[in-house]
């Protein structure tokens, strides 16, 4: 039983570190994405995140998205402990909630509907973020913040989730089938979907990346 569970920990350890890696990596790759209003930048790690979350749990996406915005604050980023402060808030308020919401219903329904409660979730909270926080690390009165919070932060994150939301429906399934094949995440029934990949499934998730993606695109002035 001791061999089993030390084995169980070491395949955790090595999967979340894997998907923390990815994760980062996924964050260096956003650099070169167009920004909105010339601040305002998508970032891909919260569909890392959300995946590690539906594998393993809510807390496992709290875990991963601490230490990747860590990391982000030594190596790549220039906006200090504001910045960390508002990736931990953002990707939190999109990841843990349909972690917890998957975990209690772990459909493709059950999908669904946690990242669209997700969606919402995390961009109300931004709002209310922005308007505290961003003042103080772009220097700008509260009042011009304040003007930009329906016109500017709100339809922002409302599509950067969206985004998130149809490349993690788009990749989970076939990167947990990749990990149980390699041995490396226990299987677990999930009724009459496992082990299968739905292509009505697979075009819906493709609509929804394509459809938010290109609304960013037409954001950031790009169409």
């Amino acid at each position: 039983m001791q061999n089993e569970n030390r084995n169980m920990s070491t395949r955790y350890l090595a999967v979340v570190a894997m998907l923390t890696a990815l994760a980062f990596i996924a964050k260096l790759i956003s650099n070169v994405i167009p920004s909105v209003n010339g601040f305002l930048s998508y970032d891909p790690k919260d569909a890392v995140i959300v995946i590690a979350g539906f594998i393993f749990g809510p807390m496992t996406s709290v875990l991963m998205t601490v230490v990747v915005s860590l990391i982000e604050m030594f190596t790549i980023s220039s906006t200090g402990i504001y910045g960390l402060l508002m990736n931990i808030v953002s990707t939190c308020a999109f990841a843990v909630p349909a972690a917890f919401f998957y975990q209690k219903h772990r459909t493709q329904r059950g999908a669904i509907g946690g990242l669209c409660l997700s969606v919402m979730i995390m961009a109300v909270v931004m709002v209310a973020w922005n308007y505290i926080i961003t003042p103080f690390y772009m220097g700008v009165p509260r009042e011009t913040v304040a003007g930009m919070l329906a016109t500017v932060f709100l339809p922002f994150n409302l599509v950067k989730g969206g985004i998130n939301a149809g490349l993690t429906m788009l990749l989970y399934k076939p990167l947990v089938m990749a990990l149980r094949s390699a041995g490396l995440v226990a299987y677990r029934a999930e009724g009459a979907q496992k082990g299968k990949i739905s292509f009505g499934f697979l075009l819906f998730s493709l609509a929804v990346l394509v459809t938010f993606v290109l609304l960013f695109l037409v954001m950031a002035g790009v169409l």
